[in-house]
């Protein structure tokens, strides 16, 4: 795989490594009001599931954060070590 190529796809996954945490703040605040409604419902399931829930949600979701930052920033190094810009610039010259 050329240094263009390799750059774009780790590129790719960050964004989606991204969406994934995106995903999970929305299912974290669902979670949220889920419990929150419940106060007034008082449905015994729900007050002792979802506390479980919640946590486990919150733990992937930061390790999906850690991950993210540590592949964002390898992204971002890979790209000026290898000086992506100037690829990408070679890259269009050529499919001109």
């Amino acid at each position: 795989m050329d240094k263009l190529k390799k750059y774009e796809l780790m590129a790719k996954i960050a964004r989606e490594l991204e969406d994934v945490r995106n995903s999970q703040q929305a299912v974290l605040e669902k979670i949220g009001k889920i419990e929150v409604d419940n106060i007034e419902l008082g449905d015994k399931l729900i007050e002792s599931q979802i506390p479980e829930i919640y946590s486990r949600t919150a733990a992937n979701a930061d390790a999906i954060r850690e991950i993210l930052d540590t592949f964002q920033q390898k992204t971002e190094d890979y790209g000026s070590q290898n000086n992506v810009e100037k690829l990408k610039e070679q890259e269009r010259i050529k499919n001109i």
